[in-house]
């Protein structure tokens, strides 16, 4: 038997010696257990400490990537640019069934409304569906230094020139005057309206200029000039219209509204449909221009909004001059003044006619459902050659679309179909002879 240390428990040799046994045992396993416990706890430490840095990493991260996008939101919302010349980077036509975005180029920045703005150089042209971004230079060139003598138009919202731009396309191009913030709004309008709406019926839009002060719309070339100068004659060179014709001009105008009613969407009220706004092509096919005083209604045909008081005195809609309230049947009325127009080569005011004559509708409503006066009121430079039966079709028409209450007055649709059978000539469709148009073909 060995020695037993002196720390050993005392009492029988063979029981001291299983206790002492036991006693290393127990001591062994509780050191051993100790030391598993440290490595347990050291583990995991090192194994939560990176997890806690990466998590918190990514928040960081996350956090940094939400603000920039929140500023970012801020910035477009407002359209603020940090000067004038930044560039027109965008025009967002939202108000149109599907949202698109459109980029643009090389031109400074509009500061409200649908025109945002951006900071990039002088880049080539960018082009959608055929609108042009253009420079003021450009147009300087176009038109010769804005020449009197390029000059084709004057108006109350600015001047129109004739021009040629760089790829050889002949172009109407009209210098908006800016007064205040009511130039501007006009001048976005058109060129929201217009990069939106594509019809056979409208004029086209080219392009447009934002460049720094300057404010210019670029339109497809009308040859013919204005309806007013060929039915009021203003200028020798421009030769009575023949009944036919007259018939054509009049179902393209009521094309062009019913394109505007009820096939945009949602509907665009034109508010300032008149002579001098209907435009004459080589062919003395019609198109409705000026939408600057325009404005989206909606979506049913009848419904009202209330507005400001605008337009022409002769074409206004009684109901808007009295109490500010416009609807589609607005259009409807003013259109019905053309009608009138194409029938009795008068204009809408005319002081200097005989007492009882010096407003067209007035004069012309009681004797358009009599048959033997509608032959009266016939434009002299006819000279009698028209078809009676067609005379007094579209005095009828005439007479329902001038009506003094907006729901007596016909959807633009059934004015349309009322035309029709009267036009032999006209082809069902007529595709633009610009190459740049996309026509959408009128309800029949």
């Amino acid at each position: 038997m060995g020695v037993l240390p002196s720390d050993a428990p005392s009492g029988p040799p063979s029981l001291t010696a299983r206790r002492y046994a036991y006693h290393e045992y127990t001591s062994h396993t509780e050191s051993h257990q100790d030391h598993h416990g440290v490595l347990s706890r050291d583990s995991l430490l090192i194994i939560i400490i990176p997890i806690i840095s990466i998590v918190l990493a990514f928040a960081v991260c996350l956090f940094v990537i939400l603000l920039r996008k929140l500023r970012s939101g801020k910035n477009n919302g407002t359209g603020k640019s940090s000067n004038d010349n930044s560039n027109i980077n965008n025009i967002k036509l939202c108000r149109f069934g599907v949202h698109r975005t459109r980029s643009f180029s090389a031109s400074p920045d509009v500061k409200s409304g649908c025109f945002y703005g951006g900071n990039s150089g002088h880049i080539p042209l960018a082009k959608f569906r055929g609108v042009q971004v253009f420079t003021y230079k450009e147009l300087e060139l176009a038109t010769d230094g804005f020449s009197e003598a390029n000059v084709i138009g004057k108006g109350g919202h600015g001047v129109v020139y004739r021009g040629t731009l760089g790829d050889g396309t002949v172009a109407a191009i009209k210098m908006v005057h800016r007064e205040g913030k009511q130039g501007e709004r006009e001048f976005r309008i058109e060129v929201d309206l217009l990069s939106r709406l594509h019809s056979p019926y409208l004029v086209e839009l080219l392009g447009y200029c934002a460049d720094q002060q300057h404010r210019l719309l670029i339109f497809e070339y009308m040859p013919n000039g204005s309806l007013h100068h060929h039915i009021h004659r203003t200028h020798k060179q421009y030769q009575p219209l023949d009944w036919a014709t007259r018939l054509r001009i009049a179902l393209d105008c009521a094309r062009a509204l019913e394109f505007l009613h009820e096939l945009a969407v949602p509907t665009v009220i034109h508010r300032n449909f008149k002579c001098s706004n209907i435009l004459l092509d080589q062919n003395l096919r019609a198109k409705a221009s000026d939408f600057g005083l325009a404005k989206t209604g909606p979506d049913r045909i009848n419904s009202q909004i209330t507005t400001t008081v605008v337009g022409t005195t002769g074409y206004l809609a009684p109901e808007c001059a009295s109490t500010g309230k416009l609807t589609a049947k607005s259009d409807v009325y003013g259109y019905g003044v053309v009608l009138l127009e194409l029938l009795t080569g008068r204009i809408p005011v005319d002081t200097k006619r005989p007492p009882g004559e010096h407003f067209l509708v007035s004069w012309a409503l009681p004797r358009l459902t009599n048959r033997e006066k509608v032959v009266e009121m016939v434009d002299p430079a006819l000279k009698g050659q028209y078809s009676k039966k067609e005379l007094i079709q579209v005095a009828a028409i005439a007479a329902v679309c001038v009506q003094p209450e907006a729901d007596y007055r016909p959807l633009m649709t059934d004015v349309v179909q009322s035309l029709i059978p009267l036009v032999k000539t006209i082809p069902s469709t007529y595709t633009s002879t610009s190459s740049r148009f996309q026509t959408i073909s009128p309800r029949s």
